[in-house]
């Protein structure tokens, strides 16, 4: 079952959410140095980590899926995030040169559909980023984290996935090696978990990344599309927009 918006934000407002999605930046950060001049796309719930290429990169933006909700980014100046099908991205073909991929596979309805469109908007010589829980971590066995829900892959699954899906993988990295505990002790000494875990516990770490590009010669036949409406919030005050209030009929209108 995929998560609430309001139930992601109150985890990564938590103090343990601080510390994971402060490591978690700077593993991204590691992995994608510079951005300059390029656009970069957030699917899931990535704006957590968005704001790091935001100034840099010539256009940021973020889709979350319907069955999620949205919540309004960045909280000032222009509204940077929509509400989409995962399966039918409202982007021109090759328009996107990197995709963060952030709780959005393991909470996939269907992976394949998600993953046709990210090969479709992304341009040759693009670059895909996808993070998810590892399942062999006490991340993904703890449901009070979003780390905990969904489906969980080890990295040799996350890699085959990509492959299947016509994306030649060139990265394989963990993060997110201190136990998913609120003690003191444990998030004060987060660095220093981040330090040892690769060198003894590397397949144990909360969460894995891979980056990959896209295979050009593995192009596919696109099916025509029915478009859908895609749902945009409305500029105002940043504000949460559940997948629940969704239901009730409280979505923005769609422009």
């Amino acid at each position: 079952m995929r998560p609430d918006v309001v139930d992601l934000n109150a985890f990564y407002d938590s103090h343990l959410g601080q510390v994971a999605r402060r490591v978690i930046r700077r593993e991204l950060r590691a992995l994608w140095p510079k951005v300059t001049g390029e656009s970069v796309l957030g699917l899931g719930y990535a704006t957590p980590f968005l704001g790091l290429f935001r100034e840099e990169a010539v256009r940021t933006i973020a889709f979350m899926p319907a069955g999620q909700g949205v919540l309004a980014w960045p909280s000032d100046g222009k509204r940077l995030v929509a509400i989409t099908e995962e399966g039918d991205l409202p982007l021109p073909d090759e328009s996107i040169d990197r995709i963060l991929l952030v709780h959005a596979i393991e909470f996939a309805e269907q992976t394949e559909p998600l993953m046709r469109e990210v090969w479709r908007v992304l341009r040759p010589g693009g670059r895909l980023l996808a993070l998810v829980p590892n399942r062999r971590s006490l991340w993904a066995r703890v449901e009070r984290t979003p780390f905990g829900h969904g489906r969980p892959f080890s990295g040799s699954q996350l890699t085959r996935l990509l492959r299947d899906n016509h994306f030649d993988p060139v990265r394989h990295e963990g993060a997110l090696y201190l136990p998913p505990i609120q003690a003191r002790l444990i998030l004060r000494t987060s660095a220093l978990w981040q330090r040892l875990g690769p060198i003894f516990g590397k397949p144990f770490g909360g969460v894995v990344l891979v980056e990959a590009t896209k295979q050009v010669y593995g192009a596919r036949p696109v099916a025509k599309r029915v478009r859908r409406r895609v749902l945009v919030p409305m500029p105002g005050p940043a504000v949460a927009i559940g997948a629940r209030n969704t239901l009730r009929g409280d979505a923005p209108r769609p422009r």
